[in-house]
């Protein structure tokens, strides 16, 4: 009989959780999206790029907790964070509070 064990990767809480600074980590904002990491991956969000231009205006900072999706276009300029497109630790050192960012997912 083969044993079907799996390797077990480090999951995304674990790797938010090593990229931001400990007194950010106590946030509203970054407990937040902690929490969200903690889902499993079937329920994790997907945001489209029509949501992200029907839902922020030009300048906007937004985190997407989950995916963003190439389905649309946006036509004003706006901040990323989550993903590749700023990484979560980039992301933690610019914005350490969340003050002034959009959770969107």
């Amino acid at each position: 009989m083969v044993s079907r064990r799996k390797t077990v990767r480090p999951g995304l809480k674990l790797s938010i959780l090593k990229a931001i600074p400990r007194p950010a980590a106590k946030t509203r904002f970054w407990k937040r999206i902690i929490e969200e990491a903690e889902r499993s991956r079937r329920s994790r969000r997907v945001v489209n790029l029509y949501k992200l231009n029907r839902l922020t205006k030009s300048g906007d900072v937004v985190y997407v907790i989950g995916k963003v999706l190439g389905s649309g276009e946006l036509d004003h300029p706006i901040t990323i964070g989550g993903g590749t497109i700023l990484t979560t630790e980039e992301f933690a050192e610019r914005y350490p509070s969340g003050s002034g960012v959009k959770l969107i997912g």
